[in-house]
């Protein structure tokens, strides 16, 4: 590992990648402690303890996913939640729009699908931004009880909130953007994780509190929470690394005096081919009731039973949301793979697969294909979310929702920027990450 660190950094582009990468996410961080103007920090801090009292899971997950920003209400409160919406919005806009989805497949439909899901990022920001800075002003309408967190909450500070956080989202996206072009890695997830991963010192010191100082778990706890995380890691490793292998055959063309063709190579259809971003959309979608419940008077009789029947960890909103994974991660497939042009390019280029005619016989076979290994892959994602809410709950732990997710989107993150690492190592012939046997076996 550590000589696969230092053989990236003996190559230049991919040094500057690295150090690009690097240096956008610092930025990012940064920004991240850069409270809005005319805040009281005291007074902020005591209206999110009450808030979480309130919001709990959800409110926790929303802080998590920006590092901190949010309870802190920086420059990058929202983060780059505005954006995963806009995403979502206009991904399943393509598929239900006849004009979005003939867009989509055009040469440079993907850049103005893009442009829209800015401008869609940009549009939420503001709706967003309006009502935090109405709900700053006016805490008590939403826990209850008194007091100022704004200095001077005129006019002019409500503008100026509302295009901080809007400018702030906006410049998120936009590090995002420039990590994927520039750097390694695919920003937006990298910024995630890097949201996560700050979060996560704090997380330990509870943990540690909770055992030593009030004793609310005992060491037996600890020791499953550790196994549990554990086993989420491998299972996360093995499930993102499977690939079914459909063999294909090219049959030979002769140019000339060259014999062109004639090989035997093999389609990598990955399990888990969504990545982490069905639990990223999840996670978006499933955070709305809850949090827009808890924000409603508790004088309203059915908020409270309504707030009981979709709070975290009951058996209607696990279902809803390991539904949810399952349904985002067979939707982001289909964006991501198209069987209908696999099967064209391989007629194009004399591939086809031995026992399956060419043509749409090849697209039905593939689309079946990825159909049955991606359920298995699908089922995992939900499972390794879901079944951690429920083990740190009988754990008596009082971990969040997105414990099992954060795991997920971490390691998932981790593993797909180490294999563009080691496509730029293996390339030049360096030794990377994964061992490959046969192409040293090759090289000998």
């Amino acid at each position: 590992m550590i000589k696969a660190f230092q053989n990236a950094f003996k190559i230049p582009e991919l040094r500057k990648r690295l150090i690009f990468t690097g240096l956008l996410l610092i930025v990012y961080r940064l920004g991240a402690h850069i409270t809005l103007p005319g805040i009281d920090d005291v007074a902020l801090e005591a209206f999110f303890k009450q808030l979480m009292e309130r919001g709990g899971n959800v409110i926790g997950f929303i802080d998590l996913f920006s590092g901190g920003a949010f309870s802190q209400m920086t420059i990058f409160a929202l983060g780059i939640q505005p954006y995963i919406s806009a995403s979502i919005i206009m991904q399943l806009l393509g598929v239900i729009v006849p004009s979005l989805e003939k867009l989509s497949k055009e040469p440079d439909g993907r850049k103005k699908m893009t442009q829209y899901t800015r401008y869609g990022t940009v549009l939420l920001s503001i709706i967003q931004g309006i009502t935090i800075s109405i709900v700053l002003r006016n805490p008590e309408n939403i826990t209850g009880q008194a007091g100022e967190i704004v200095r001077d909450p005129n006019l002019w500070w409500h503008f100026l909130v509302v295009l901080t956080l809007t400018a702030g989202t906006s410049f998120v996206m936009w590090l995002g953007e420039q990590i994927t072009e520039r750097g390694i890695g695919q920003g937006i997830s990298l910024i995630i994780t890097v949201g996560i991963i700050a979060g996560l010192p704090g997380g330990v010191t509870t943990v540690l509190n909770s055992l030593v100082t009030r004793r609310e778990f005992g060491i037996l706890s600890l020791v499953a929470l550790i196994a549990l995380i554990v086993v989420a890691v491998a299972g996360t490793v093995f499930i993102t690394l499977s690939v079914r292998k459909i063999p294909v055959q090219y049959g030979r063309q002769i140019r000339g005096r060259r014999v062109i063709g004639g090989q035997s190579t093999h389609l990598p259809l990955r399990v888990n081919a969504a990545g982490m971003i069905p639990i990223i959309f999840a996670i978006t979608l499933i955070q709305f009731p809850p949090t827009a419940l808890g924000f409603l008077p508790r004088d309203w009789g059915w908020v409270t039973g309504a707030q009981a029947l979709v709070d975290t960890g009951t058996p209607l909103w696990l279902t809803f949301y390991a539904l949810l994974i399952i349904g985002f991660t067979y939707f982001y497939t289909a964006v991501q793979i198209n069987p209908i042009q696999m099967a064209e390019d391989l007629q194009k280029y004399g591939g086809f697969i031995p026992g399956i005619r060419a043509g749409k016989q090849t697209a039905d076979y593939i689309n079946t294909t990825l159909t049955r290994i991606t359920l298995p892959g699908a089922v995992f994602l939900a499972a390794i979310a879901v079944i951690p809410i429920i083990i740190t709950e009988r754990l008596n732990i009082g971990a969040t929702m997105v414990d099992g997710a954060s795991i997920l989107i971490v390691v998932g993150v981790v593993l797909d920027t180490m294999s563009q690492i080691e496509s730029y190592l293996t390339v030049r012939h360096y030794e990377g990450f994964l061992k490959d046997r046969k192409l040293k076996g090759r090289r000998r």
